[in-house]
This record gives structure tokens, C-alpha cells and sequence, in this order.
């Protein structure tokens, strides 16, 4: 019987081992082996790229068509907020070699880790059902057939390659779908800009009070600073440390941390970035397409496209549905891999995209039944836009606990050791908090006051 690696035990395999001592110098050699910024990228990239999923092209789409440049600031807000909560995960996850909901289990009430759980499983659900039925509309538009069908294929097929292919060459995979996000840049290329309009929207917007420009603004925050995406990086770390035999959580081999520290600045200030660039040219395509045109009202990221045909040509069109089905087919797994994460963290079951389904099963159910509940809550005919509606209202109510529990580890020296973070880092993220819990508590008022 093999003994497992300390991270794998602090991920629910079984007890943890004592820490072997470091010998010879292979330890310090690899610290201080170079890494290209292209192989550095992984865990930040692939989480800031899901974060464009259907759902979010839908909300910015939707952005840009009612209120043009002047939504365009709120993506320039957005990028540190999301960079700074989302380095504050990974570092949990490689510090501790622990996922977040492991973590919580560990450090915070057993009440508060349940209900943070089962909040997210369902707003995960009811995300993936939006951006498959998002995806079967957008299949059909491309290719014909029915939306329904197409909905059933995709959630089939991301399920079986979550399934059947181990972390190290899935992780590639979701890697090359992150260029289908440049389907959004490319349409830029194709209708004609007015960049100083742009320039003077995006830096100097006509701010609006009324309720549906301030709502617009929480739904866009919303969207950007997501539960899942928390969960998600945090745990492909602690995929990543499993994956390399020479790699161990930086509690037990303090020594790779600088080089591990600066690889997750670059990987999550990059991806946040590349998330944050398609998200401000799906609001200025849609801003210079539609608004201009005066179509100021789209409710689905299959509207969007159907919309940009009249008036930016076939390509244009065939660019926004190819990038709707390549963002859905990398969101799904992410969505069903943040629930599965955080459902045997708080069970302690065994969890790894690089275990066979026989020796994580209960990890490989959770992803299967969010994928499957998704599905068919997708040919329930639920209305879409409701479904996002709720999925935003609960991901806004497990947003500011989360953020909050994972303030308050980053900085405790019991858990983090001496990679606390620093005071630049612990104000962002409490400002990130404070930004997200405002907006929630926006949400919840122009909820009562429309209600």
C-alpha cells in the first residue's frame, strides 16, 4: 500500500502523514527553474475564461445594447476587484494544499459550510441549465435542428470528458478552449468603431440613477465575482499540486514559493485580464452594433446573436454563436467541478479530475447529476432569463460569506503560516467584499422596491 502525499490527504484521502524532510537539491533546483509565462498559465486562465460563460455573454450583451459606452467603465471596476478575490483563493488552495470548502470545514462552523455548499450546488444547477439551453439555441441558429436536442449533446459531451479524460490532458484541453473567447475580439474587426466615443464613454460615463441602470451595474458586478469561480481556482492548485510528484503545499515545502507565488500573480492577473477584455468587447460590439442602431433590448446570448445579423453581417453573427458554444462547453465543467469540489470538501470524500471514477466516485456523481440536473432543468421550459435571475440572486447571497470566510483565513497565521497575505492584497480583497456586499444589498432593495 502506497503512502499518499500530504496534499492528497488534506484533500479527504485518508489521514495526513508526517512530512517527509527535503533532501538533495532537486527541491531548490526546481524552485529556481524557469517557467515561461505561456506554461505558467493554467488554473487563473481557464477560471477567468469560464467566467464568460453563456450567462455572462447574455448580461453583457445586454449591457452594452441598452446603455452603449456608457456601461463600458464598469469592466475597468471589475478587473482588480476580480483579480485580487481571486489570488486571495489560489493562494488558499496552494498554500494550504486544500480546497476552500475543506478549509471552511476546518475553520469556520459546521452550519455556515452546509448552507454555503448547498446554495452553491443549486446556483451552479440553474447556471448550467441557462447556458446549455444558451448553447442548444445557438447550435440551432448556426446549424439548424432542435435547440432542445443540441442542449442534451453538449451536456452529454461535456460530462463524458470530464469522465473519461485524466486532469493533465483535459486541463490542455479547457487551455484551447479559452480561444473561443477571441470569437468576441474578432467582431470587432468587422463593424467600424468610434474609438473616441468609446475612450470618453468608458472613462468619463454618463452615470445614471434610475433603477435599471443601477441594476444593470449589480448584474454585471454580479456575473464578473462569482461563487464557483472561488471554489474552482482554489481546487485545480490543489489539482496541480497532485499532478506534479515534486510539488507540495507550501505550508510543507516553503521553498517553492516564490516561484509558485509568482506563477499565481501572473496566471490569475492574466486570465482576470483576458476575462475582462472579451467582457468589454462584447459590451462595445453590442454597444456600436445594436445600441447605435437603437435595439436596446436583449434578454439571451442567442438574442444577441440573431440581433448583430442585420446589422453587422453573417460573420459577425456566426463569430458571436461559435463563441456562445466554445464559452458553454469550457463554463459546464467549471460550474459542475466547483459543486463536486464543494460537496466532498465538506464530506470529506475523496476528490480529483486525475482519479479514476471508481476511486473518487461520490466526486464524479456530483459532477454528473449537476450536469444532468442542469440539462434537464434546461427542457423543463424554465424561462431563461428567471433562471439566470435566481442563479445571480443566490450566487449574490453565498458571494459575501465566502469572501469574507476567505478574507479572514488569508490573513490568520494558524492557517496560512507565513504567507498571510499582504496589506495591498488584504485591503483589495476587503474592498472587493465590501463592493460585492453593497451590490447585494442594492440587488435586495431594488427587489423589494420593485416587488
Amino acid at each position: 500500500m502506497t503512502t499518499p502525499l500530504p496534499h492528497e490527504a488534506a484533500a479527504g484521502a485518508g489521514p495526513e502523514p508526517a512530512v517527509p524532510a527535503a533532501t538533495g537539491p532537486n527541491v531548490a533546483q526546481q524552485d529556481e527553474a524557469p517557467v515561461s509565462w505561456l506554461a505558467g498559465l493554467g488554473p487563473g486562465l481557464i477560471t477567468g475564461a469560464a467566467d464568460d460563460d453563456p450567462s455572462g455573454i447574455a448580461t453583457y450583451s445586454q449591457a452594452g445594447a441598452q446603455f452603449g459606452f456608457n456601461m463600458l467603465w464598469t469592466v475597468l471596476l471589475t478587473y482588480p476587484l476580480m483579480v485580487s478575490i481571486q489570488l486571495v483563493s489560489a493562494r488558499i488552495g496552494r498554500v494550504t494544499g486544500r480546497g476552500l470548502a475543506t478549509n471552511l470545514r476546518r475553520h469556520f462552523p459546521r452550519w455556515l459550510l452546509l448552507s454555503i455548499v448547498s446554495l452553491l450546488v443549486l446556483a451552479n444547477t440553474i447556471n448550467i441549465a441557462a447556458d446549455v439551453s444558451a448553447m442548444g439555441e445557438a447550435l440551432h441558429l448556426l446549424a439548424g435542428g432542435q435547440a432542445h436536442w443540441h442542449a442534451v449533446g453538449v451536456g452529454l459531451l461535456s460530462l463524458l470528458l470530464q469522465i473519461l479524460i485524466p486532469y493533465r490532458r483535459y486541463v490542455r484541453l479547457l487551455k484551447w478552449l479559452t480561444l473561443a473567447l477571441l470569437s468576441y475580439v474578432a467582431t470587432v474587426f468587422v463593424v467600424h468603431i468610434p474609438w473616441a466615443k468609446v475612450v470618453t464613454g468608458a472613462l468619463f460615463p454618463v452615470l445614471q440613477s434610475d433603477v435599471a441602470y443601477v441594476t444593470t451595474v449589480v448584474a454585471v458586478l454580479g456575473t464578473t465575482i462569482s461563487p464557483y469561480l472561488f471554489f474552482w481556482q482554489a481546487s485545480q492548485e490543489v489539482e496541480d499540486l497532485r499532478a506534479d510528484p515534486s510539488a507540495y503545499a507550501l505550508l510543507d515545502r516553503p521553498e517553492q514559493a516564490r516561484r509558485h507565488l509568482h506563477r499565481i500573480r501572473v496566471d490569475t492577473w492574466t486570465g482576470m485580464g483576458f476575462s475582462n477584455l472579451v467582457a468589454f468587447f462584447i459590451m462595445l460590439t453590442t454597444a456600436v452594433t445594436l445600441h447605435m442602431h437603437g435595439v436596446t433590448q436583449i434578454e439571451t446570448s442567442a438574442d444577441a446573436a440573431q440581433a448583430l445579423r442585420p446589422v453587422a453581417g453573417d460573420f459577425a453573427f456566426a463569430l458571436f454563436c461559435a463563441g456562445i458554444v466554445g464559452t458553454g462547453l469550457l463554463a459546464i465543467p467549471v460550474l459542475a467541478g466547483a459543486s463536486a469540489y464543494a460537496m466532498a470538501g465538506a464530506f470529506r470524500w475523496k476528490n480529483s479530475l486525475e482519479a479514476a471514477p471508481r476511486d473518487a466516485w461520490q466526486f464524479y456523481a456530483i459532477i454528473g447529476l449537476s450536469t444532468a440536473g442542469g440539462v434537464l432543468l434546461s427542457l423543463s421550459g424554465i424561462d431563461p432569463i428567471k433562471a439566470l435571475y435566481w442563479s445571480a440572486v443566490v450566487n449574490g447571497v453565498i458571494a459575501v460569506p465566502v469572501m469574507a470566510a476567505m478574507m479572514l483565513m488569508a490573513g490568520r497565521p494558524d492557517i496560512m503560516g507565513r504567507f498571510v497575505v499582504g496589506r495591498r492584497l488584504k485591503l483589495l480583497g476587503w474592498l472587493t467584499t465590501a463592493c460585492m456586499s453593497g451590490a447585494v444589498s442594492l440587488m435586495f432593495f431594488l427587489m423589494w422596491k420593485g416587488g
